[in-house]
């Protein structure tokens, strides 16, 4: 059990028949009347967020997220498979688990999934990847304006705007919490 004067961000806790971790919060004590402590919480099986004041002496118990690195195997058009590296288990996961993770993952990458009571609900790709591009439009000699920018395909298939020097074949880092392009390697 955990009490809600204890929380800090990261915490994860059962409430409400949901399991929620702590995204933000603030103690506050006001010149009248009880203390009370203000969150924005997100449901790590949904993706909801909320806020909640809760009394700091309410006793909430402690959700455990167990977190495992798995390599990305393939897709068979329904589901992904991912194998554990060390006991060779190989696990699929639907749609809906992997969909933001996907984008930058290929064969034989390795991500970050994570579970509750044994039940997958979130897969994170590594914070920075290096995809090729595999489509994207010449840019055009004399235009250097600063900051000009150009869709560009990778092999995963996402879009996404790069600097106009950035050809086809061209191998690009991506950090994967923005989306964004970073540099060419």
């Amino acid at each position: 059990m955990i009490s809600a004067g204890d929380f800090r961000k990261g915490v994860t806790f059962e409430w409400d028949g949901d399991v929620y971790q702590v995204v933000d919060f603030q103690h506050v004590k006001p010149g009248k009347g009880a203390a009370f402590v203000r969150t924005k919480i997100k449901s790590v099986l949904s993706g909801g967020s909320k806020e909640v004041t809760f009394n700091p002496s309410e006793r909430l118990p402690r959700a455990v997220i167990e977190t495992k690195e798995l390599q990305y195997l393939y897709n068979d058009g329904e589901l992904y498979y991912f194998m554990d590296p060390e006991s060779y288990e190989q696990t699929p996961f639907n749609q809906d688990v992997v969909e933001e993770a996907i984008k930058y993952i290929k064969d034989n990458d390795t991500a970050t999934v994570r579970f509750y009571k044994g039940k997958p609900f979130e897969v994170l790709p590594p914070n920075f990847v290096e995809l090729e591009v595999t489509a994207t439009e010449p840019g055009i000699k004399g235009d250097t304006s600063s900051g000009a920018t150009k869709p560009a395909t990778v092999e995963t298939g996402v879009t996404l705007l790069v600097p106009l020097f950035v050809d086809n074949g061209d191998v690009i880092r991506i950090d994967t919490r923005t989306g964004e392009y970073m540099s060419r390697v």
